[in-house]
């Protein structure tokens, strides 16, 4: 099933004979796990650029608390892990990626130890904890509860002693660029530069999520789903984006950012309860507070509007204090911020935007639908994950997958020949409105989509969510913006657009995607992806 949605091909004028020019033989766009896996690689055939629209470990990655999912443990196997990975994805997954997947963990896990990765240890190996969906204890982690730091750190080092690897911080992609039908490179803009041609035989997309279209969420500033949009914009195909998860637990305290409070928290034995103290989800299901993040989110939106209150609470004060503190020091610190002691006091949280399920359709080497281009990490579909992602699978994806496109990339560049300069213009038309309130129009996306595109969804507010949108786009998406604010919101708005249209297209509750009006799993209909691909243009001459 595809849809078309019809932004301009590239954002800004251009004409590549009057820009800098830079070239390399792999170009990759972020710098989170994916992607500095993904340069480690392709750095083994070639000159590597990496770029970064922040600072280079300004990434998801970074806050990445809880671990991640690898088969270790002798009550473990792949088979399980393959099993729990194709229950949480409730019939979407493509069983032979999960495979793919699971089967690599052990060896890149190896393989960053290697590289002075410090993972947390306990009776002679690695410290196992089991988090919500997951039949054993197979959650590795680091520092107690900073493993995605501990894992950005190591590889941060390694890009940085790589002389093949080059990197451009505070660097934003405006769009990729093709010519004869393949990607060729990429339209980047910095301070040092301005606009600037990057030319490369192979790109690599690690771009991160887009968590930061809603108002409630998890992801740091640079997540506003950039890579979907230059993909789609691109001509490449985005799928399963109406699948977006909310995080249950969520520190939610009035004028603070919002902070995530691991799932590992409730795989050490955390209760959720609501303002009267009720123990309330082993009444939603079996495994009570480690049901799938979707289970937990429903039920806690659910107990919200049943008690009338903001928020339910975490409660871990019948668990050992000294273990609570030595296992989660990075959340004891968090909450010690507001008086808070996290091993006695009630927790307040929620859920928020947590993770794209969906994005760029790749295949088992990482390869999208457009040649040269690739995509890894939580901007691609690869089919790991299906409606709903099982928790911690998402580093394992990025490791895993961020090998491949760095193996497929080093296959692309083998006896090739160097990145050429092109000849690519692109001419607008000008715009027929004046000027914008970026800020409004941002802050305004964002509460629209936590309201209507959120936990919980229903199809009138998901028709009134595409008018909105729809309007906003008439009056942002013809102006030629000359910085990253008017580059993301231009981007902001493209991803929700394509968000919300598959929302409200898919008229069944599965995964993480919950229609009220549609409150049933229908397999007859809806066991299929929902797929958006933009019309092909030209690749070369004036388009819009």
């Amino acid at each position: 099933m595809k849809q078309h949605i019809e932004p301009r091909r590239y954002l800004v004028e251009f004409d590549t004979r009057r820009l800098p020019h830079l070239f390399a033989d792999c170009l990759v766009i972020g710098s989170g796990v994916a992607g500095l896996r993904a340069a480690i690689g392709a750095a083994e055939a070639g000159r590597v650029m990496v770029v970064a629209k922040d600072d280079l470990d300004e990434t998801n990655t970074a806050y990445a608390q809880g671990g991640m999912a690898v088969v270790n443990g002798a009550d473990d196997s792949v088979e399980r892990h393959v099993a729990d990975t194709l229950a949480t994805g409730q019939g979407l997954c493509d069983e032979a990626v999960v495979r793919q997947v699971v089967e690599g963990g052990p060896e890149r896990l190896v393989e960053l130890m290697a590289w002075g990765a410090a993972f947390d240890r306990a009776d002679g190996g690695l410290a196992l904890t089991k988090e919500g969906g997951h039949s054993a204890a197979r959650i590795v982690h680091a520092r107690g509860d900073s493993t995605g730091a501990e894992i950005q750190a190591t590889l941060v080092r390694h890009v940085r002693s790589a002389d093949a690897i080059t990197v451009a911080e505070h660097t934003f992609v405006v769009d990729l660029l093709r010519a004869d039908g393949r990607c060729v490179g990429a339209l980047v803009h910095s301070a040092e530069r301005g606009l600037a041609a990057v030319w490369a035989r192979v790109t690599v997309l690690a771009t991160g999520g887009a968590g930061r279209l809603y108002r409630e969420t998890t992801n740091p500033r640079v997540a506003t789903g950039d890579g979907v949009a230059l993909a789609y914009r691109a001509g490449a195909q985005v799928a399963d984006v109406e699948f977006v998860q909310f995080h249950p637990t969520t520190l939610y305290i009035a004028g603070a950012s919002r902070a995530l409070i691991s799932e590992t928290v409730r795989g050490e034995g955390a209760y959720l309860r609501d303002r009267d103290g009720t123990r309330f989800m082993t009444d939603c299901h079996p495994d009570a507070e480690l049901a799938p993040r979707d289970v937990v989110s429903r039920a806690i939106v659910e107990r919200l509007a049943a008690t009338n209150h903001h928020c339910v609470y975490l409660d871990l004060s019948h668990l050992d204090a000294d273990r609570i503190h030595e296992r989660f020091p990075g959340i004891t610190d968090l909450c010690a911020e507001f008086d808070l002691d996290v091993a006695t006091d009630l927790i307040p949280v929620r859920p928020s935007a947590h993770y794209l399920v969906g994005g760029v359709v790749v295949d088992a080497t990482a390869s999208t639908t457009v040649d040269r281009l690739l995509a890894c990490g939580e901007v691609s579909r690869t089919g790991l994950h299906g409606a709903n992602r099982l928790g911690s699978n998402s580093l394992l994806e990025g490791l895993v997958y961020g090998w491949q496109a760095g193996a497929t990339a080093c296959a692309m560049m083998a006896g090739g020949s160097p990145a050429e300069r092109g000849l690519l213009t692109s001419v607008l038309a000008k715009p027929r409105r004046g000027l914008l309130d970026l800020d409004d129009v941002r802050n305004s996306l964002r509460a629209l989509m936590w309201r209507s595109v959120g936990v919980l969804r229903e199809g009138n507010a998901l028709h009134e969510a595409e008018h909105s949108v729809d309007f906003w786009c008439r009056y942002v998406m013809d102006k030629e913006f000359a910085d990253r604010d008017g580059w993301q919101l231009q981007n902001m708005l493209t991803v929700a657009k394509i968000i919300v249209c598959a929302a409200r297209e898919r008229t069944e509750t599965r995964g993480v995607h919950t229609r009220l009006d549609h409150p049933d799993r229908d397999d007859e209909h809806w066991q299929r992806h929902i797929t958006v691909e933009r019309p092909a243009d030209a690749d070369g001459g004036p388009v819009g």
